[in-house]
């Protein structure tokens, strides 16, 4: 397959292939909530910065094969530390540097056009390469040929790895449940009996009209904010602390329903909500995003019955698989999901000036761990990776 390579010229022209990118963005597997065309193009106006220290410039790329059809889109951006001057360092990265908002990032396509798309990238950046000194790559899937391209590469380097777990639903909760593990089974059985037992009955909620989500997420923030300054339970991050990542929410949840369906999955006890869950419908996919709930009510396993009302409500509406997003505890890995692994990366510029900011910016990145001020201050410009 010849492809072609074109980068972008501004948010509006990303804007223009809205339509064509909702039909990349479905072509993936799994679907992403953070590949379609409201997230990024509200993650650009969100979260772009230009600063004396920092500045973002837009460098998206869209990859088209002979006929003209968009079968890539590299959502991609070239930070420069400090804005101007000679010694700044300038790193692409995909959008997403957003302290977790954005949970997996990475080039939009389909599986099976992900090497094609991956090398003529490769050929068009470096034939660029005074434009920029690296570049981190996120997302490749684990094993594929993107992935083995990618390793033979002498200016790449992987990093880490990030695992995302996806469970196909049978057609009932019942077959749902008897294919469990024993674990999985015995957790069910508790977080349901255990509200029986202490006399409380819980109705589970979905939200989905627009005109009641703003409200539905400003609990879900007070809820996951509890949830995150529990003490007493293992630490979660407050990823939504600033008002800036909840007004980024807010802005999605008003756009539900073009390429998204935001959903706020609740269970209220006594008319209060005391567990709550984020979820993106696309078609026939679920992906569960971040959660919270009121610690008080943690020895009910409440967010395990949150959990397992949501994969009920996806079975009676026929989604076929729920995304429980990535990570490794034990909330994702006991319900039997697959893992996916994806890869991260560093892919060098073939320039002298590339090679040296990245050793320099390395080695304070180092050094940033002896707790030295100025090695701190420089060690932000390791955000994309």
């Amino acid at each position: 397959m010849k492809l072609s390579v074109q980068r972008l010229t501004s948010p509006e022209a990303l804007r223009s292939l809205a339509d064509e990118c909702t039909r990349l963005a479905a072509q993936m597997r799994p679907r992403l909530p953070f590949a379609t065309p409201d997230w990024l193009t509200l993650w650009w106006r969100h979260y772009r910065e230009n600063r004396l220290f920092v500045r973002d410039e837009f460098y998206v790329h869209a990859v088209r094969n002979e006929h003209g059809a968009l079968v890539a889109l590299a959502p991609l951006l070239v930070t420069e530390r400090p804005a101007h001057g000679p010694l700044r360092c300038r790193n692409i990265a995909f959008f997403g540097a957003d302290k977790n908002v954005t949970e997996l990032r990475g080039l939009v396509c389909a599986p099976e056009d992900e090497a094609a798309a991956t090398a003529a990238l490769l050929t068009r950046l470096f034939e660029h390469s005074h434009e920029w000194d690296w570049l981190v790559w996120d997302g490749v899937r684990k094993g594929s040929e993107a992935h083995a391209a990618l390793s033979k590469h002498p200016n790449f380097e992987w990093r880490r790895e990030n695992t995302d777990y996806v469970l196909p639903l049978p057609g009932s909760w019942d077959d749902f449940r008897a294919s469990r593990s024993r674990n999985i089974k015995e957790s069910l059985r508790k977080c349901y009996n255990s509200l029986k037992r202490a006399g409380h009955h819980f109705q589970f909620r979905v939200v989905e009209r627009p005109s009641e989500l703003p409200a539905a997420l400003n609990q879900f923030f007070a809820l996951h904010q509890r949830r995150a300054s529990a003490s007493q339970l293992v630490r979660h991050q407050d990823v939504f602390a600033t008002p800036h990542s909840r007004k980024f929410l807010l802005d999605l949840a008003a756009r539900s329903g073009a390429t998204t369906e935001l959903r706020v999955f609740q269970l209220q006890i006594a008319g209060n909500v005391v567990a709550s869950r984020v979820g993106f419908l696309m078609g026939d996919e679920l992906y569960l995003y971040f959660s919270g709930y009121e610690p008080d009510w943690g020895d009910f396993s409440v967010m395990t019955t949150t959990v397992a009302e949501s994969i009920k409500w996806a079975i009676e509406h026929q989604v076929r698989l729920v995304n429980l997003s990535p990570g490794t505890d034990v909330s994702k890995t006991r319900w039997g999901a697959t893992p996916i692994t994806t890869c991260d990366g560093v892919l060098l510029s073939n320039t002298k000036r590339g090679k040296v900011a990245f050793d320099l910016l390395s080695e304070v990145h180092r050094r940033s761990r002896q707790g030295t001020f100025l090695a701190r201050l420089l060690s932000v410009a390791k955000r994309h990776g």
